[in-house]
Formats: structure tokens, sequence, C-alpha cells
């Protein structure tokens, strides 16, 4: 059995932080449409991966969300999957 690829969970942690940065942020650090605009298009992205990379996304965000110290991060990244789209609401 090989080693994961420590590249995918930091990626993921990337992408969440990014995604929380553009949902928090205020009307002058970004353009709020664009912040819409950009969300959706991850969603959209998320959504078009094959069955078998989504399911590894999501293990991700669950290791991350199990290994975060920071009750709000945690919260964001449990919450992320139904939020972008990729899980309906108590399927996670």
């Amino acid at each position: 059995m090989t080693n994961p690829d420590p590249l995918v969970p930091a990626l993921t942690g990337l992408l969440v932080d990014i995604v929380r940065w553009l949902e928090s942020a205020g009307d002058e650090e970004v353009d709020p449409d664009s912040a819409v605009k950009m969300m959706e298009s991850v969603g959209w992205t998320l959504l078009q991966l094959p069955s078998e990379q989504r399911e590894r996304l999501l293990q991700g965000l669950a290791s991350l969300a199990g290994a975060e110290q920071d009750p709000a991060r945690r919260q964001f990244l449990e919450s992320f999957p139904v939020a972008i789209g990729m899980v309906e609401d108590g399927e996670s």
C-alpha cells in the first residue's frame, strides 16, 4: 500500500480556506458578485469530479475537521460539503 499524497490534504485545506475567506470578506475586500461567482464555480467544479475523487475529497475534509483545533474552522470544514452542494444535508 502506498503512502497517501500529502499534497491532497494541503490543497483541500487551502481550497476550504479560500472559500471561507470569500464567504466572510467584506464588500471593501472583494466584490460580492465576484465572490459568489467564484464560490459557484468551485461548487460546480467539485461536482464534476468523478465519484471516487469526490469521495476522497469528502474523506479528506472529514480528516481535516477531525484534527482541527479551531472550532470555527472545524465547523466550516464539517459544513463545507453541504454548503458547496456535494452532499445533501444529513448525508455527510
